[in-house]
């Protein structure tokens, strides 16, 4: 645990690289300079928010680690509980506001890659301070939670979800069907920023084989595989 960090992914990725082993966990009370996807900031007060990241190093095959964002973010969900979901493809949701965010960074180690999980969890954040007004917190929503247990129980539905998931010939699959019960992003209407900056807009129907998001428009359909989704509103 440390007072304060600019970036626990940014600490695990270089403890990784001088040979640390899976399974490290670094903890900051404030986290000052932290990235979420597509390079965001994720600022938070100090002692408001749990900010984390642990290190993985998955003995499988590199086609099967795009889950690995899918994989963390159930885990998160599962320990949080409060009717949380998942917005595709790791944003833990309350209502339709984000609760936490997952950053995964691929990091090559000296016995092979890793993969650096980052985790960002509005714990105690008030409305003030809270970074825009898509955001919540837990005690927002109503939910006074000790961080320490939550930590835990994060650590211990990520080691569970893992182990199955790397273990099982079955886990890809398990996996998907994990997500979909959770995913709040299935059947409502979506606009997808791809990172080309180009954007797709349509029904999110089903998310495929590979964990990728895939979108009906018209007659249509679009697999998308990274990209920042926008819920425009319910299907139908």
């Amino acid at each position: 645990m440390l007072d304060e960090a600019p970036s626990t992914n940014a600490l695990v990725a270089e403890r990784a690289r001088a040979g640390a082993e899976e399974g490290l966990v670094v903890v900051t009370e404030h986290q000052t300079a932290g990235r979420g996807r597509l390079d965001r900031a994720w600022l938070t007060p100090a002692r408001s928010a749990l900010t984390f990241s642990v290190l993985l190093k998955p003995r499988t095959a590199p086609a099967r680690w795009p889950w690995l964002p899918l994989l963390t973010g159930v885990a998160v969900q599962d320990a949080v509980g409060h009717g949380s979901g998942l917005k595709w493809p790791n944003d833990v949701l309350l209502g339709d506001q984000k609760l936490a965010g997952i950053l995964v960074e691929l990091v090559e180690t000296p016995d092979g890659p890793a993969a650096v999980v980052g985790i960002g969890l509005n714990v105690s954040t008030s409305v003030e301070e809270l970074p825009v007004p898509t955001a919540t917190s837990l005690v927002v929503a109503g939910h006074d939670v000790d961080r320490t247990d939550l930590l835990a129980g994060i650590l211990g539905e990520l080691d569970r979800s893992y182990t199955n998931w790397t273990r099982s010939r079955s886990g890809d699959e398990m996996l998907r069907t994990a997500y979909l019960r959770r995913c709040a992003t299935i059947g409502q209407m979506v606009r997808v920023e791809l990172p080309s900056g180009e954007s797709v807009t349509g029904t999110a129907v089903d998310v495929d084989h590979a964990g990728r998001l895939v979108v009906r428009s018209g007659g249509e359909t679009t697999v998308v595989g990274a990209g920042d989704v926008v819920h425009v509103r319910p299907a139908g």
